[in-house]
């Protein structure tokens, strides 16, 4: 047996490693040396020459850290006190650093390295010293520029506000406007209510703010949270929105708290924030109800709330923030969603307020955690219909009943409270009668909205069919007679996808979807009226005739992709939910066929497939959806910061992309138009089922595309997350399958891209599917390992003490499965050439691994030959004892004969090096007849 390798030896590999140039290698070896070395010298030593290698690889921290345990051992040791200065200059803390090079020039006064190293370092300080010294004078230049009245120079004005701004988003150039009496001449800023100056302090504010908790609360004690809330209601929509992002960053700060390690007055501050967060809720939450409030500030100040109130996971156990918002706020919620637009008295909103309103209903009730706090949004809910049903006469009862169609909207279990309330859908239904235009759109939108509520569209099929069928036929207002037609629509599609299921005579569809599509087309109408049109096709379109007619309707998905790309974001659920259709792309469970069997003979009702809903009509009209240009469009959608762009719709779009690059020749053309990039936050945020249809989309792309050009620059290793994510028990065998095989395809790329699957914890995924039932799932996580075997920390767990890694490879190269064995051959090959270790423990892992080496030799496939005689060459290169293993059998004499092979030149060079590497060894004698 070979004596063991002493730490010594391990030290001399890594000092010659580190002259080669290979500071990985050496920086392995040292640390491998360490954990066999015990005398504290040695020790010391090793850690002085980690710190080289860490220094090398740019890892500064490490480098401090290895260079001071060297120096706590011996205080005197020059070169870690060198090289801890060179770490120290590169972490900013210059002053530590100029300290340990002096110690070195008093240890060493002759040598000139140290010196001029010292010298270097103090002018560098100089300079910092004098550049601190400057930006003071210039910060308070910059304010002189900006509030003197008789500065005229626009040009000049522009500058210093752009360079306030760049300079606040340095931490030091942050604190050096703080500490300059910076707050206070940004508040003056804002007081001189122009809009670009107003700019300037908001967003020189932001970098004041950001992730620093202390700073904001001072902040927010001298601007306070009114005047704050008062330029986020300005008419002004920059201002607005940048007042939105400051209030952002605030709310961040307060909420996480320090995100970095500041010193000196920091840590005598005692932060408690919940009283801040409080405030400023409280001050948006009386912003949403104030009358003098811009329509986009309010929509800010919604936009806000759903960000920062609702918790991000169910995983938070504390909800209390939402119960105090809804005790305090949930009425001034409702006033914007029961805004009348037109009604004298209403609240200024845009066309996204309302639904802004029920999305954050929704959310604060889906915030909610027992059947009590539920119990009380009911009753207040019910209370603040009631206040204007009852007593307010016919204003007060539009009110009541627009707020029952926010919450329809929102949280659909409290609209459907306060709809059963007495006389709540006997006023829907009379004002649908209604001679006044602006009456009747009112209530006709929440009959519509109650028209899918399971609990209402019996009844409302039952009396209100006939009133909308009514109002479409005779109304002279295309505005009104499209939103009858929606009720229609919904009362029409209530069989889903089952064709033997419908609502209304043969041909009625069709008519209804006609009509959707010329006025969806009809560009002289307003776009919030065609918002309509889409919301009638999102129902329609579960009819597979309708289906057909939609892509063949080139102008009708034009005009519905500008939409989607509008303004209006209230439209993309509609937009999605029709391509989800159109694609079907919805989930859809073959029936078991005994149990379609027991439904016959029981007279039950069996749902139907319709004819054109087969995979050729769904292929052909995802190609025509493709060539209409529905990527760009998806890819718009998703770039929305709108409350509209909620959970579920990310859901329907990951669905919809997942159809779209479904056909392999179909990816280049969704990821040329945008589609790649677009998939990538879909992936990472939404519902479950939405993160994994995005991130299996993204499996698909990456398994038939290069990587690279897919994902140009630094977007290929924000795709690792995703694709880990498909490795997951829960996730289907084709996900589990698709994401080893994209992990593949980037593992062999580059050792960056493996560091970051590894980081993912990738590698105990991959390792368990290895041992997967499925053939394919099998293949696939071997080849994974294969490309992961290239990084030195997979090649290290192939050698841990109880592993059964490299075991399970070489069996895998004996098995049936020819692919399987390629795959497990082509590891084993890597790693012995990788990481000569290994080759020593091949021998001890099982008794059948020689015939499993000559069984490859001897198989009739050149690519396992060739992975075989690798194997063995690097074998018998790596020790001379596994080399006399190797040649005592029958790998002799099969060496022999394959080093003779002309028609296989890479097999015949591997056997031949592997023959001299038995002659050096002195165990075999060379052929007189050959060099």
């Amino acid at each position: 047996m070979e004596e063991a390798v002493t730490a010594g030896q391990l030290r001399e590999r890594g000092n010659a490693l580190f002259q080669a140039g290979d500071h990985a290698a050496a920086l392995a070896a040292y640390t491998q040396a360490l954990s066999l070395c015990d005398a504290e010298p040695e020790r010391a030593v090793l850690h002085r020459n980690r710190a080289a290698c860490y220094l090398k690889l740019e890892d500064y921290a490490k480098a401090e850290a290895d260079a001071s345990k060297a120096i706590e051992a011996d205080g005197r040791d020059m070169k870690a006190l060198f090289r801890r200065s060179q770490a120290l200059q590169k972490l900013g803390r210059l002053d530590q650093a100029v300290s340990d090079l002096q110690r070195c020039v008093s240890l060493e006064p002759k040598n000139k390295a140290f010196q001029e190293a010292l010298r270097a370092l103090g002018s560098t300080m100089h300079e910092k010293m004098k550049t601190m010294s400057c930006t003071d004078s210039k910060v308070e230049q910059m304010f002189q520029i900006l509030l003197d009245p008789e500065e005229k120079d626009a040009d000049k004005k522009q500058k210093a506000a752009q360079n306030l701004i760049v300079l606040a988003r340095e931490e030091a150039g942050a604190e050096k406007i703080f500490q300059s009496d910076g707050v206070r001449l940004l508040t003056q800023l804002l007081d001189t209510a122009k809009a670009d100056l107003m700019l300037a302090a908001l967003r020189t504010l932001v970098g004041l703010c950001s992730g620093h908790r202390s700073r904001t609360m001072a902040i927010l004690a001298e601007l306070g949270a009114p005047r704050l809330s008062a330029v986020l209601g300005v008419e002004h929509e920059q201002v607005s929105l940048a007042a939105c992002n400051l209030l952002h960053v605030m709310f961040d700060s307060l909420k996480e708290g320090l995100q970095k390690d500041f010193r000196g007055k920091e840590d005598a501050v005692v932060l408690d924030s919940s009283k801040d967060l409080k405030l400023l809720i409280k001050h948006l939450l009386e912003l949403l109800a104030l009358e003098g409030a811009s329509a986009h500030g309010r929509d800010n100040a919604l936009n806000l709330l759903i960000k920062v109130v609702p918790r991000k996971s169910p995983k938070e156990t504390n909800n209390s923030m939402s119960l105090w918002v809804i005790d305090q706020g949930l009425k001034k919620i409702l006033e914007v969603g029961s805004t009348v637009c037109g009604a004298p008295g209403s609240l200024p909103v845009t066309e996204n307020s309302r639904m802004s309103a029920s999305v954050l209903l929704s959310k604060l009730y889906d915030d909610l955690k027992c059947d009590a706090e539920r119990e009380n949004f009911h009753h207040l809910c019910e209370d603040y219909v009631r206040s204007w049903f009852e007593g307010h006469e016919l204003a007060g009862k539009l009110r009541a009943i627009q707020t029952v169609s926010c919450l329809l909207q929102g949280p659909s279990d409290a609209g459907n409270r306060v709809l059963e309330l007495e006389g709540i859908m006997d006023s829907v239904l009379s004002l649908c009668a209604s001679v006044c235009e602006a009456h009747q759109l009112v209530a006709v939108e929440a009959l519509i909205h109650a028209a899918d509520k399971a609990k209402r569209a019996s009844f409302i099929t039952a009396n209100g069919v006939s009133l909308l069928k009514e109002i479409y036929k005779h109304s002279e207002r295309d505005s009104i007679r499209i939103r009858a037609l929606v009720g229609l629509c919904k009362l029409g599609s209530a069989g889903g996808t089952d064709f033997s299921m419908k609502q209304f005579a043969e041909g009625s569809t069709m008519k209804l979807a006609k009509q959707c599509r010329k006025w969806l087309c009809n560009e002289t109408i307003d776009a919030g009226t065609r918002r309509w049109a889409v919301e009638g096709l999102a129902y329609l379109t579960f009819d597979a005739d309708v289906k057909e007619e939609f892509v063949e309707d080139k102008a009708a998905m034009q005009a519905m992709f500008q939409l989607a790309k509008s303004e209006d974001r209230s439209v993309l659920y509609a937009v999605a939910s029709t391509l989800v259709n159109c694609t079907n792309s919805y989930d859809h469970e073959e029936p078991d066929p005994q149990m379609l069997e027991l439904a016959k003979y029981a007279k039950q009702h069996i749902p139907e497939q319709h004819p054109k809903d087969k995979p050729e009509f769904v292929k052909r009209r995802v190609r025509k959806l493709l060539t209409a240009g529905v990527v760009s469009a998806l890819a718009c959608m998703v770039k929305s910061e709108n409350p509209a762009l909620t959970n579920s719709c990310r859901e329907l779009i990951s669905r919809v992309f997942l159809a779209l690059v479904e056909e392999a020749e179909d990816r280049g053309g969704v990821v040329a138009q945008g589609g790649g990039k677009a998939l990538i936050p879909l992936s990472l945020e939404g519902t479950e089922v939405g993160q994994t249809k995005a991130a299996q989309a993204l499996a698909k792309i990456t398994i038939t595309s290069n990587p690279e050009m897919a994902f140009p620059g630094e977007r290929i290793y924000e795709v690792v997350r995703p694709l880990v994510s498909l490795l997951h028990l829960q996730r289907t065998g084709l996900e589990n399958f698709e994401g080893l095989m994209a992990l593949t395809n980037l593992a062999g790329i580059s050792e960056r891209l493996r560091q970051k699957i590894l980081k993912e914890k990738a590698v105990p995924m991959i390792e368990g599917y290895m041992f997967e039932e499925h053939e394919l799932i099998r293949l696939a996580a071997t080849e994974c390992m294969c490309n992961m075997a290239m990084s030195k920390e997979v090649q290290e767990l192939f050698l841990a003490e109880g592993s059964d890694r490299l075991k399970l490879m070489v069996l895998y190269s004996g098995e049936e499965d020819e692919k399987l064995r390629r795959a497990a051959s082509g590891t084993l090959a890597m790693l012995t050439a990788l990481h000569p270790p290994i080759c020593k423990r091949i021998p001890q892992v099982t008794v059948h691994w020689l015939e499993i080496l000559q069984a490859l030799l001897l198989s009739p496939s050149a690519e396992l030959q060739h992975r075989g005689a690798v194997v063995v060459m690097n074998m018998m290169a790596a020790e001379r004892e596994v080399a006399e293993q190797l040649i005592a059998s029958e790998m002799l004499e099969i060496l022999s004969v394959l080093a003779k092979e002309k028609d296989k030149p890479r097999v015949a060079q591997a056997a031949t090096e592997s023959l001299a590497q038995a002659v050096a060894y002195g165990l075999i004698k060379p052929n007189p007849g050959q060099e």
